[in-house]
């Protein structure tokens, strides 16, 4: 079984279009008929986010964290009790391509970063500010982001390397970090297709909104400068 883990907090504005994408991509036939089992994190959620993914084929867990460490490490432990080989985790305000988990055991290694691509920068990001990360941003096979809206390992690698821990912020990064200390094989690549929000009020402190942010500050980007959706090793 492949599994999707999917944390969110009040995300009922964007929820419904990412469960959508989701299952698109579960029912690819590449995948040849393999059970797919999306799971949704409500962390914390006071909105709809319960309504919404109740009108889809998914299974919900609620939990009062507020912290995305500890929903997706819930998330993934749910998963691998169900027997999930292979964990695909992305964001509630993201969109997967109808490939994407094709393209992730495409690789056949034991983790999968992928990139991200903006669509909508809404009214509140404006061209420079635009210009500024796309000529930061690596779109390629080779780049060094790492993105909890388009990640993937095998159970074993992950268990190997302990897990998520309970963060409130880089919990990918650091997973990541514990899979090349563990020795596992982890393709950096572009075939992967997610597309994310680029709204400014982020949910969690030090995520992808405060890195746009950061970009409408700054004059000069890094172009490694590393946070959870933008990060480099």
């Amino acid at each position: 079984m492949i599994g999707i883990l999917i944390p969110a907090h009040n995300e009922e504005a964007l929820l419904a279009n990412c469960l959508q994408s989701t299952l698109m991509a579960a029912a690819h036939p590449q995948l040849e008929g393999e059970a797919v089992r999306v799971i949704v994190i409500l962390d914390s959620c006071s909105d709809r986010s319960a309504e919404i993914a109740a009108c889809f084929d998914v299974s919900v867990l609620q939990i009062e964290a507020q912290n995305v460490g500890a929903a997706r490490a819930l998330g993934a432990q749910w998963l691998l009790e169900r027997g999930a080989r292979w964990i695909s985790c992305t964001d509630a305000d993201s969109l997967v391509a109808d490939d994407w988990l094709v393209a992730q055991l495409a690789l056949k290694v034991d983790a999968v970063c992928g990139t991200v691509r903006v669509d909508d920068w809404g009214e509140l990001i404006d061209a420079a500010t635009q210009s500024r990360y796309l000529n930061a941003y690596e779109a390629r096979d080779g780049h060094r982001h790492i993105h909890g809206a388009n990640l993937g390992f095998s159970a074993k690698a992950y268990l190997q390397a302990g897990g998520f821990l309970p963060l409130t912020c880089h919990e990918d990064v650091h997973l990541v970090k514990q899979l090349q200390a563990s020795g596992a094989t982890i393709a950096w690549s572009h075939r992967p297709k997610v597309i994310t929000s680029a709204r400014l009020d982020c949910r969690a402190q030090g995520g992808f909104g405060d890195y746009l942010k950061s970009l409408l500050r700054s004059p000069i980007p890094d172009q490694h400068q590393s946070n959870p959706r933008n990060g480099t090793l």
